[in-house]
This record gives structure tokens, sequence and C-alpha cells, in this order.
């Protein structure tokens, strides 16, 4: 009875420190792969990646979206960065915050060296307009930027204004009225803000212009802008993704509740040899 009672208790020990280590490897594996990709570039290596965290509540993973307490850290990394140093973010985001991703796009435009922004998948809303600070995007083939148009809760800022075109004013009730007295100023913040992102590489014109596309509704939120979209609009865009960032991205796997939804034999497959065609005889 008593081995029984000691191996319960070895299985319980094991079962509860067995995902902290798995956990700190798995730290230790991004910390090696970042220092890999800095060393190969000479350059601050930032990682900006939301996926819903493994540990949950109850069993229902967090979401995570780009917060306060990550635009004080990516600040804090860029004040830790000499400014000769190019500095190289990895950005792989549904967005969040927009007073979190204004400041650090601002801090990342004002860094006096070099910045490179990675999509290897995508970065839309905040991400797009953290990527707006960069000196060049390097996106996957299929990566996506989006459009940052505000969202006022459940709502568009550009459609909460539609409202006041299409229907007379006295029969709009005092919070929708209240609403879009709000969405007219976040539009203006938010294209003053993309605006001002872009004069560093855009002319005036084109940077008004495209300050107006992203942010005042001219898609659906979360509209796929591709790579062919983002250069036609002016975009500084690159598709030589380095493959340590796809590396890197291997270390941020997305918790699974169940039994993966894709599978497939993670190698490289080449295509065979074609025949150059029927051959004659005689």
């Amino acid at each position: 009875m008593d081995i029984f009672f000691q191996l319960f208790w070895l299985f319980f020990i094991l079962s509860t420190l067995t995902p902290y280590f798995n956990q700190q490897m798995l730290l230790l594996g991004r910390a090696r792969k970042i220092t890999e990709l800095e060393r190969r570039r000479k350059s601050r290596v930032i990682t900006l990646i939301h996926r819903q965290e493994a540990f949950s509540f109850l069993g229902i993973p967090f979401a995570r979206y780009i917060d306060i307490d990550d635009s004080e850290q990516v600040l804090r990394a860029i004040r830790l960065t000499d400014k000769s140093v190019p500095i190289d973010l990895v950005l792989h985001t549904p967005g969040g915050l927009v007073l979190a991703a204004e400041q650090i796009a601002e801090a990342l435009l004002k860094h006096p060296a070099k910045v490179t922004v990675f999509v290897p998948h995508y970065a839309m809303s905040g991400g797009t307009l953290i990527a707006l600070a960069a000196d060049e995007i390097i996106m996957d083939d299929n990566a996506v930027l989006g459009p940052v148009d505000p969202q006022l809760g459940q709502y568009p800022a550009a459609s909460v204004l539609k409202v006041l075109e299409q229907k007379p004013i006295g029969e709009i009730d005092d919070q929708t009225l209240i609403l879009a007295d709000v969405a007219r100023k976040a539009l203006l913040q938010v294209k003053a803000t993309v605006k001002g992102l872009l004069r560093k590489h855009l002319e005036e014109a084109q940077a008004e212009e495209v300050a107006r596309i992203l942010s005042q509704g001219t898609w659906t939120h979360d509209y796929p802008i591709s790579v062919e979209e983002a250069r036609s609009l002016g975009l500084k865009v690159s598709t030589e993704m380095p493959l340590e960032v796809y590396a890197l991205m291997e270390m941020y796997p997305q918790p699974r509740g169940g039994k993966p939804s894709v599978q497939y034999v993670p190698l490289p497959y080449e295509g065979e040899p074609r025949p150059s065609g029927p051959r004659r005889q005689g």
C-alpha cells in the first residue's frame, strides 16, 4: 500500500513540475534563437508575438493583444539599445490598444539607426501601426497587414459617423451622438499619427493619401493587406525573410486543448524532376 501511495505522490509532483520545466526550456530556446538572429544581423532583436497563453483559467486560454505592459517592455528595450545599433522587431499580433501601439511606433521612429519590422504571418491593426514606423518591413510572401481605423468597442469609428450622414439629427439618440463625437476625434487622431509615421519615407501628399486609406474606414477592420497591396501604397516591403525568424516563431507554439487541427510532415519537400518529353528511337 505504501508503494502505491509513494508512486501517486511521485506522479503528482512530476505532473506539476513538468509544465514549468517545459516552459523554462522554451524560454531558453527563444533566447538562443534571438541571439543567433542578432549575431547574423548585428542588431537588437525584439519580439512582439501574441499567442493564446498556455496557462489558462478553467481550461480557457487567455488571448493576448498589444497592451501597456508590451509598450513599457519594448520602450525599455529601445532605451537599452545604443543609437548606432539597428533594431529588428518580430511582429505577430492581431493588434490591441491604440495608445500602446502609438508609443511603440513613435519610439521606433525616433531611433537613429535602421529599424526593420519582420512580419512572418500577420500584424493587424495596431501591429500595422507599429510596422509603419520601420525603415523596412520584411514580410513572408503570404503574410498580411491590416487597416488601422479606430474601433469604439464593437463599432468601427467610421461606421458610427455614417449614422449622422444617413439619418436626420432629430432621429438619433444622445448616446449615438456622443459616440459619433468620439469617433470623429479618434479618426482625426489616428490619421495624424499615421501621417506622421509615413512622412519619414513618403512625400507629404502621398503620406496624406495613404494615411486616409489606412485609417478612415476604407475597408473592414480585418481586411488583409497583402505584400503587393502594401507596395502599391508606397510602403517599403521586402520578402527576404531570414530563416532564423521562422525558427524563432517555432519557439512560440500555439497551445492545443485537444487534437491538432493541422498535421503534416515537418520536412522540406522538393519536386521530382520532370521528364524532358518522349524520346524518339531510330
